[in-house]
């Protein structure tokens, strides 16, 4: 078989709950509460005869937040509308969505490109529009023929769509975008993005360009990926979505265009996809607009006074990490990765310290090791922010070698891990019960230097000779009569003190 040179397509549509305490229509929880099943439900979330939605403003906010934070145009007017379908967990048989007048479109996220030398990826967004989620269908997975559950409890709960441009090229490129994504609707605080409990979802279109000999292209149809609970089974899908396209071409060739658009789930321990449905049209969801609702109207005010509300961005975090505080890429985008808690942790301890690239250092390293370890959440964490800066500042202060600062923060750890509450005061009593603070009495560090040069003359004419690396072990020896020294404040001196002789 000749090998098929293609482009891959991508586009995504992600599905995020928004963080209000009601219903997008109605007054009802939106709690996760697996354990009871329709119990946050009333008649307009089911859909009773005479029920009226009311819009919960708090969405909408929070929806102009992500639009504006996705660099997408405001709309002054937008309606909502009736999607129609039927499906066991939309009691109403129709969806409360926007159409044709969303109130956002034609925004842009960036990501970081395939190719670590280019620059990174814009991955235009088409729109952003608000809409109510549907149930849940429980269905029996033992094969024993058992019946099939609804719950509605998160009938109504408000959902943003965020749907991009087909402008993806690989599966990695879909993660990361998912990544970069749910890291921003994390730091403006719209969505706890939650995937096990449905907050964040995301449905993926997926196609392939066939390049011809002569220069032309054929698309292949495209296929709505569903079912993918993890930005990892969302990349693993489409890779497999990929090479299966690949393969139905390369055995019908021309014959593709018999094959209808599809609506395939995602089995995850089988590692395939399996086809649904046809995927439906737009016009096979009858939009109208829903008579039961008035269309929002902004002002140009309104809209200004939510972009200057808007909270710093990831992208902007990273550039002020980077050229404020003097972090490299790599540290930046690890600290800003773990979440908002981590990042605030950083930068309280940054503020304490006085210095970015020394906080970098200990939160990428220690504090990240140990927390994971742990299991714990940094909230959790018995070496706060405050605790950890002011040990820092003794380092850029000199009075601690870094050397010191582990074994002090070990210290506080094991009296944490033993039950006792720690405090920024602690740090002083440690150093001082084990003498760990920085010695800057030159007189007792050149005695002690005398006497190593004295116990080990071959040594130190090895090192006055030019032989640097035999400077080990009188340092060795100076550091244990003189606890606290700092390690390189003793060679310079050794060194200085053989040269002048």
């Amino acid at each position: 078989m000749s090998s098929l040179s293609y482009t891959v397509i991508i586009g995504l549509e992600v599905h995020t709950q928004l963080r209000t305490r009601s219903k997008l229509f109605c007054g009802c929880s939106t709690d996760f509460r697996p354990d009871a099943p329709n119990s946050q439900t009333c008649p307009v979330c089911l859909g009773l005869p005479g029920a009226l939605p009311v819009m919960n403003r708090k969405a909408f906010e929070l929806s102009v937040r992500t639009a504006l934070a996705l660099n997408c145009r405001i709309a002054e007017f937008t309606k909502w509308d009736r999607k129609q379908y039927y499906y066991p967990d939309l009691p109403k048989a129709y969806q409360i969505s926007q159409y044709d007048l969303p109130f956002s479109s034609g925004g842009w996220l960036e990501i970081a490109a395939d190719d670590p030398g280019e620059p990174v990826r814009r991955i235009r967004i088409t729109r952003a529009h608000l809409e109510e989620d549907a149930g849940k269908n429980i269905h029996d997975e033992t094969g024993r023929g058992g019946d099939s559950m609804v719950d509605l409890n998160r009938t109504g709960t408000p959902l943003l769509e965020i749907v991009s441009e087909p402008d993806l090229r690989s599966a990695a490129e879909a993660r990361r975008y998912l990544e970069e994504m749910r890291t921003l609707l994390l730091f403006i605080g719209v969505s706890d993005c939650n995937m096990q409990e449905g907050s964040l979802r995301c449905d993926a279109n997926v196609n392939l360009h066939i390049h011809h000999a002569d220069g032309s292209k054929t698309a292949t149809p495209i296929v709505e990926l569903k079912n993918m609970n993890s930005f990892r089974n969302v990349e693993l899908a489409i890779e497999y979505e990929v090479k299966r396209q690949a393969s139905q071409w390369q055995k019908t060739g021309q014959k593709i265009g018999d094959v209808p658009k599809q609506t395939r789930g995602w089995d995850a321990e089988r590692g395939v996809t399996f086809a649904q449905r046809e995927k439906e049209e737009s016009s096979d969801y009858r939009y109208f607009p829903d008579p039961d609702l008035v269309p929002v109207v902004l002002t140009v005010q309104q809209i200004e006074d939510a972009r200057k509300q808007l909270p710093e961005t990831p992208a902007v975090r990273r550039d002020r990490f980077q050229n404020q505080l003097g972090l490299t890429a790599y540290d930046a985008a690890v600290i800003i990765d773990q979440g908002p808690e981590m990042t605030q942790y950083f930068e309280h301890t940054a503020q304490l310290c006085g210095d970015g690239k020394t906080a970098a250092n200990w939160v990428t390293q220690d504090i990240l090791r140990d927390l994971n370890a742990a299991g714990t959440p940094v909230s959790e964490f018995p070496v706060t922010a405050e605790i950890l800066g002011t040990l820092l500042n003794w380092i850029r202060e000199g009075r601690l070698t870094t050397k010191s600062a582990r074994d002090v923060y070990s210290v506080l750890k094991e009296q944490a891990a033993s039950g006792q509450s720690i405090a920024v005061g602690d740090i002083e009593v440690i150093v001082r019960e084990r003498k760990l603070e920085t010695v800057r009495d030159t007189g007792a560090l050149q005695a002690a230097i005398a006497a190593a040069i004295a116990a080990k003359p071959e040594a130190a004419a090895d090192v006055k000779s030019g032989k640097h690396a035999a400077a080990g072990p009188l340092i060795g020896m100076i550091m244990k009569q003189v606890a606290g020294a700092d390690p390189k404040a003793v060679r310079e001196l050794l060194l200085k003190t053989l040269a002048d002789s």
